[in-house]
């Protein structure tokens, strides 16, 4: 054998060129989090960490789905005892931070409503001093990705909702929040009950006007009691939806856009229409009864209302969330309150069911008494009501619509003679209904029509419809209605059209009431009012 054969080194193994791109993509990625943690700990260039993998802010290109990674996150709110000694990811928002020395910080992360403490401690081979200093310096509400084990203290936890601790060994900056927000998070959950407690003890704490709030609106929904009250909404639309469909109802998708208006008067958001004159559509009152007479027999929607009115009150908005219902009625009106009836103690029930966490979450910034409610909800006719109010001293129009004020004068009434918040008051008077309610047979004064009312104010409204042409059309002109803009709707009923009823429902003002607010723009997500289009 040759001296040059013994000098030949051993063959190395062949490397494809998808592992050494993958190890160069991973040594880059190192480098970058290196360079970030060096930056935001204010280590100076030539001082490197070792351990600077562990932590930093995650660049941009790591972000872009660059690799279908299936990491195992843990959600915050599954985080319990019996996972102790765990090794886990979570995601989530800095709520808190607290540095002790320089050697240990607290981090308190936030999702979707529960908290963790999460430790961050000196540890050699596994968390440097650099990292805790990171650590220190995060802005609260970022966002950050926190691996660790999972202990149990000795003593409950007091500032977070779960019971365990996460003893940190990584942790990264997704995204950073700016280091002074517009509004603190801790001033917008607060209650007024402590802003006067706090007021009396001589010390003056922030109160986050309502203004303030939505125009920050993103950070305002963050609070404990918003996060309560869009889960409660949630619900609410999906109690209506399940419970309809296993009554036999079909859920049905009506235009916003229609060429007249749909429910009478003025209050509309006019438009053009490619050269044409059009409006949004104040319910979807018109095509929900073309559809029953369509032979659909029971349909439902939720979706968006328009309404122009300059209403500058605590229950009105110019858009809101309607739940609306229309079905054929084979006798009597009551059977569509019928539906009412066990529509609603159903989702009544539901909601203190499932949501008992949710609601005490609302309840510690808004205090509220539990909604009263009959397993029968109770029916007066209007002049039973106007009779209440009569005896009680109240004078009004028999023959009017009830004020704001009367219609709490008379919830209270009814909750002191019945004991329950939640009514129904019907056959109310024609004059104030709309042009499609039908008259009582008995006495065309009043109306084969319904109010529902939650806390001493109005939730539903609700009637049977008129399904003969010619009256409808007469009905129509009496109350100023342009019927050839409703020619298509009027002509639906020229086809055959079996009698039918129906209602609507603001989901804003039923959360409103159920979880005594005392504002509807605390359960619209972005409202539109009067004064107000943005955010």
């Amino acid at each position: 054998m040759s001296s040059e054969a013994e000098a030949s080194p051993p063959e190395q193994p062949k490397v494809s060129k998808k592992a050494a791109k993958k190890e160069e993509a991973k040594l880059e990625k190192l480098r970058r989090r290196q360079e970030a943690s060096s930056a935001v700990a204010g280590a100076a260039p030539d001082e490197e960490d070792p351990l600077a993998g562990n932590y930093g802010e995650v660049p941009l290109p790591e972000l872009q789905s660059k690799e279908e990674v299936r990491e195992p996150y843990t959600a915050i709110g599954a985080l319990a005892e019996e996972m102790k000694d765990e090794t886990v990811v979570v995601r989530g928002r800095a709520q808190t931070i607290r540095a002790v020395g320089k050697k240990m910080a607290f981090v308190v992360v936030r999702e979707k409503g529960f908290t963790v403490q999460c430790v961050v401690t000196e540890k050699e081979g596994l968390v440097s001093r650099q990292m805790v200093k990171f650590v220190a310096s995060l802005n609260r509400e970022s966002i950050v990705d926190v691996h660790g084990s999972l202990t149990v203290p000795s003593s409950p936890i007091k500032g977070a909702t779960q019971q365990v601790e996460i003893q940190v060994s990584k942790i990264y900056c997704v995204n950073k929040a700016l280091p002074t927000l517009p509004i603190n998070l801790e001033d917008a959950a607060r209650s007024e009950a402590e802003i006067e407690k706090a007021l009396q003890a001589g010390e003056q704490l922030v109160r986050v006007n309502q203004d303030t709030r939505l125009n920050f609106r993103v950070l305002d929904i963050r609070t404990p009691a918003n996060q309560g009250i869009f889960r409660i909404q949630s619900q609410v639309g999906n109690i209506f939806r399940q419970f309809l469909l296993s009554e036999d109802f079909l859920e049905i998708h009506t235009p916003k856009l229609i060429a007249g208006s749909s429910e009478g008067g003025s209050a509309v958001f006019k438009l053009d229409y490619k050269g044409r004159p059009a409006c949004l559509a104040q319910s979807p009152q018109l095509h929900k009864q073309m559809a029953i007479c369509g032979d659909f027999g029971r349909v439902f929607e939720i979706g968006p209302v328009f309404r122009a009115e300059d209403s500058f009150t605590h229950r009105h908005l110019c858009e809101f969330t309607g739940l609306d219902v229309e079905m054929e009625i084979k006798k009597h009106y009551s059977e569509v309150m019928d539906i009412v009836d066990q529509l609603f103690v159903k989702m009544f029930d539901s909601l203190n069911a499932s949501c008992k966490k949710e609601l005490e979450a609302v309840g510690r910034q808004y205090p509220f008494e539990p909604l009263k409610y009959l397993r029968k909800p109770l029916r007066l006719t209007f002049q039973e009501g106007v009779q209440m109010l009569k005896d009680a001293g109240i004078e009004i129009d028999p023959f009017g619509d009830l004020s704001t004020e009367v219609e709490r004068k008379l919830g209270q009434l009814v909750l002191e003679k019945y004991g329950t918040e939640f009514y129904i008051l019907h056959r109310y008077p024609f004059a104030v209904r709309p042009f499609y309610t039908m008259p009582c047979y008995d006495d065309p004064a009043y109306s084969n029509s319904f109010d529902v009312f939650i806390r001493g104010e109005e939730i539903i409204s609700g009637a049977q419809r008129v399904h003969v042409p010619e009256l409808l059309t007469k009905q129509a002109e009496a109350k100023g209605i342009d019927v050839k803009t409703i020619e298509t709707y009027i002509d639906s009923f020229r086809y055959g059209a079996p009698p039918h009823g129906g209602f609507g429902v603001g989901l804003e003002r039923v959360v409103m009431l159920f979880c005594g607010l005392n504002n509807i723009r605390k359960t619209s997500l972005f409202p539109r009012d009067p004064l107000r289009i943005s955010p």
